[in-house]
């Protein structure tokens, strides 16, 4: 049964009656440009053919009951009082409820059923698919016209001010515009954006899941961004245009490496270098050249590994692991760090075979299962 089907039967035996809408909003993957975008750079991300969808309708009372199917939950929402829950995922949907009453577009009470294909904590923004459905579902429900890049930044406002995860804009973006079979290329400053075309009939794209999370990755988010501010703040002394990284020439950092800490040196030759890799990897995209748009990726995840700092011990085994696999065009970590997955460019014919084997050494020196997602590069949010 699909997941149109599953969540229209459930929701007729939930509430005694069929769904007004049903709401598709996918996950992403970002190819390249890690850690970009609170620089004001560029990132590359695609919407996945894995989603989170929603049924909705609206309620005859002051109060919605909202079902979260895959976690078990059902819970009452007071529509006069919203506000922040201790349980984490209803925030995801309360914020975005909080956010069209803050645009004087006021939401009165809806049950809804939600379901998702995308993996939690894999790196795949589930949160904000999350938002994304829940955003567009109110705005179909009650006929609010809200253009779809201030819907973009109403959930990255939500997740801000509701999960308390000062996020940036590219997976609720990526999530509302993907287009099957292309990446996006986002402008992080100005959000103008650009289609390329993704065109890679012999490879998959694998995600890796290295099954862990560390507990670093929040505290150390925010400790990269002020050393990213503290080198541009270094450098605008010398060039008063400079906001930020995005502004910096790799030359310019070089002739005043001196006067910073080797380690916002560090910080900074990376984010300049990924910046200008990641509007490179657009022109191999345009010429179908797989093999140099995996060399960048190659690239990307030993900035984040030994400049950056960001990966971890599974990271760096799984992304090495097929480093010199002549069926593998690319890899890197994907994310802000610290665990989630590798992303990876492999010839279809090798995926279940190398799998099996990366499998098998990975259980052999962390103790751990590899967990592995096909996903490829899909429409974004709609109605279905």
């Amino acid at each position: 049964m699909n997941n149109f089907k599953k969540l229209k039967n459930v929701f007729a035996d939930a509430f005694q009656q069929s769904p007004e809408l049903i709401v598709r909003a996918p996950g992403r993957i970002n190819f390249i440009g890690e850690h970009t975008d609170y620089n004001n750079g560029f990132v590359l991300p695609a919407a996945i053919d894995k989603a989170v969808y929603m049924a909705f309708a609206k309620s005859s009372s002051q109060t919605g009951e909202w079902i979260a199917l895959d976690l078990n939950k059902r819970v009452e929402i007071d529509f006069n009082d919203i506000k922040p829950a201790n349980d984490s995922w209803q925030n995801y949907l309360l914020g975005v409820v909080d956010q069209f009453n803050k645009r004087g577009c006021n939401v009165s009470s809806f049950n809804c059923i939600i379901t998702s294909t995308v993996p939690v904590g894999a790196g795949m923004s589930s949160s904000a698919a999350l938002e994304c459905a829940t955003a567009l579902g109110i705005q179909h429900l009650y006929g609010f016209n809200i253009n779809k890049l201030e819907i973009a930044k109403m959930c990255q406002a939500a997740e801000h001010e509701y999960a308390g995860a000062k996020v940036g804009i590219m997976d609720m973006f990526a999530s509302l515009y993907g287009k099957k079979d292309k990446v996006i290329k986002l402008d992080c400053r100005s959000l103008e954006y650009e289609y390329f075309p993704l065109n890679i009939p012999s490879y998959e794209i694998i995600l890796f899941d290295t099954g862990v999370k560390h507990e670093l990755a929040s505290g150390e988010y925010n400790v990269r961004r002020k050393q990213c501010e503290e080198g541009a703040a270094i450098l605008k002394k010398y060039d008063a245009n400079i906001q930020s990284l995005r502004d910096v020439p790799m030359k310019l950092l070089q002739q005043h490496k001196n006067e910073m800490d080797e380690i916002i040196y560090k910080r900074c030759f990376y984010v300049i270098d990924e910046i200008s890799r990641t509007l490179a990897a657009c022109k191999d995209l345009l010429r179908n050249d797989i093999i140099a748009f995996g060399k960048k990726m190659y690239a990307t995840h030993d900035g984040l590994s030994k400049l950056y700092e960001v990966s971890c011990d599974e990271l760096d085994f799984l992304a090495d692991a097929v480093r010199n696999n002549t069926d593998t065009a690319g890899a890197r970590m994907m994310g802000g760090g610290f665990g989630g997955c590798t992303i990876n460019l492999i010839k279809e014919n090798a995926v279940d075979d190398l799998y099996k084997e990366l499998k098998e050494r990975y259980k052999n020196k962390f103790q751990k299962e590899l967990k592995m997602y096909k996903v490829r590069a899909d429409d974004g949010a709609d109605v279905l």
